[in-house]
């Protein structure tokens, strides 16, 4: 494994995995995965829709990609107009600000359909309707509670607005975060947090199931697993588990987990169950991995981004479909964050990097929305890592950090050299978390080892 990853970068020798954070990389002890291909799903994967792109090119792109639908954070005009006649399925959004004002006036409610889904529907096939953008997760201000208390009355308002207008294939909900739960593991025993349980989310949970609409729901397994490593293998965060190894078996349920995505949306299953509502399907709302990041994010790569997000749709568009441990069989439509990087976003450099596209629309990475092309048809993912340009020079026989001649030394030379010389273009380098940023100086001797200046 370490031998493999060693001679990508330099032709040379071998390596292993060590601790610390920031700086150089260095590697402790061995770590090895075992890549496993899965299985498909039925639906077609959706790419989720930024501002920022021209509209009508952004359209084209997406139905380039295949995409069945897209997801809109507003309820843009010029957007919708470009968006009538595609056969794009389309999802809306009432923006956090309008919902106390929705909640306290059917009348409010009544203009907001009146001027934001009328005017386009059904040219335009808005299929969701959701109410504020992870509103619980907002906790602030009294106005940020009170707008907790006010959403499902602003939800059930605007339901009554396109009942009044005999729309009844619009479904209306709103998207959470992860942190609405108290805690998430293990997922038998997740609930949600006490201040929302019997406030807001008992009467969600009725209005969702009344309605036969979905819980909307953002899940990003790269955080758990970027802030836990230790504890969270990389192959059970990208999909590449299995019974053998990497996998979780939760004691309270008997149910194996396989990859931390279905822990994740089985933590939400259980908690509504414990509210009464175990038959709720879950609809994801936002998932995806980062493609490049800051030097302290490790795993933020092309290579697990392309990883994640191809597993990820392989698993969602099988037949018949694979659903999670709790639910088995349940198709769980999923929209993948995000159809463009975001370079101007501030924030740490994962916030930029969540894209399949570049800004110009050319790939990050090649994939198939569809899920019918093989994983293994895929072309190998390139590694600027084979761009050696002088990387492992002080390597070679004779020179200065040849000797002592040590698997780790070479290793932690060959990968702190590529990330001082390729970082500042933007690349990134997968080394199958085989090595790990530190502020200590591995340097020795003569041999200088690179280093970032953060």
């Amino acid at each position: 494994m370490l031998q493999k990853h060693i001679s990508q970068l330099c032709n040379d020798q071998s390596s292993k995995r060590s601790n610390g954070t920031s700086g150089f990389l260095s590697l402790p002890s061995p770590w090895s995965f075992i890549c496993r291909d899965l299985k498909q799903n039925w639906h077609k994967l959706w790419a989720a829709w930024q501002q920022f792109a021209i509209p009508n090119s952004s359209i084209e792109l997406i139905k380039s990609m295949n995409a069945g639908r897209v997801k809109l954070y507003d309820a843009n005009p010029e957007i919708l107009n470009l968006l009538s006649g595609t056969n794009l399925q389309v999802s809306i959004m009432v923006p956090n600000s309008e919902i106390s004002t929705i909640a306290s006036n059917q009348a409010k409610a009544d203009e907001w359909v009146r001027n934001n889904v009328l005017p386009y529907y059904p040219q335009t096939m808005i299929r969701y309707l959701l109410v504020g953008n992870e509103v619980l997760s907002y906790n602030s201000s009294d106005q940020d509670r009170q707008m907790w208390l006010d959403l499902v009355p602003a939800m059930t308002k605007i339901k009554s607005s396109l009942k009044a207008q005999n729309i009844t294939n619009i479904k209306v909900g709103t998207p959470l975060a992860m942190d609405v739960l108290q805690s998430t593991f293990p997922p038998s025993n997740s609930m949600f947090r006490p201040d929302i349980s019997n406030s807001v989310m008992a009467p969600m949970l009725r209005f969702l199931n009344r309605t036969n609409s979905f819980m909307f729901i953002d899940v990003y397994p790269f955080f758990p697993w970027s802030s836990n490593t230790t504890n969270i293998s990389l192959d059970f965060a990208l999909f590449r588990g299995n019974n053998n190894t990497d996998y979780y078996t939760d004691l309270g349920s008997g149910l194996i987990y396989t990859n931390l995505l279905d822990q994740m949306l089985d933590s939400l299953i259980y908690a509504m169950a414990k509210l009464g509502y175990p038959n709720i399907r879950p609809l994801i709302t936002e998932t995806g991995w980062p493609n490049s990041g800051d030097i302290e994010q490790p795993g933020a790569n092309i290579h697990n981004a392309a990883t994640y997000n191809r597993n990820l749709i392989h698993r969602m568009v099988a037949k018949p479909p694979l659903g999670t441990p709790a639910r088995p069989g349940v198709v769980i439509p999923t929209f993948i964050f995000s159809l463009f990087d975001e370079n101007q976003k501030t924030g740490s450099g994962t916030e930029r990097h969540w894209g399949l596209l570049h800004a110009d629309g050319t790939p990050i990475y090649d994939i198939d929305l569809t899920g019918k092309r093989p994983l293994e048809d895929y072309e190998p993912l390139p590694e600027a890592n084979n761009n050696r340009n002088g990387t492992c020079d002080a390597l070679s026989p004779g020179k200065e950090c040849y000797e002592p001649v040590s698997e780790i030394l070479h290793a932690s030379y060959a990968f702190s050299s590529y990330w001082a010389k390729f970082r500042s273009h933007g690349a990134t380098c997968y080394f199958n978390g085989l090595a790990e940023q530190t502020t200590v100086d591995p340097s020795h001797g003569s041999c200088k080892f690179p280093s970032v200046t953060l």
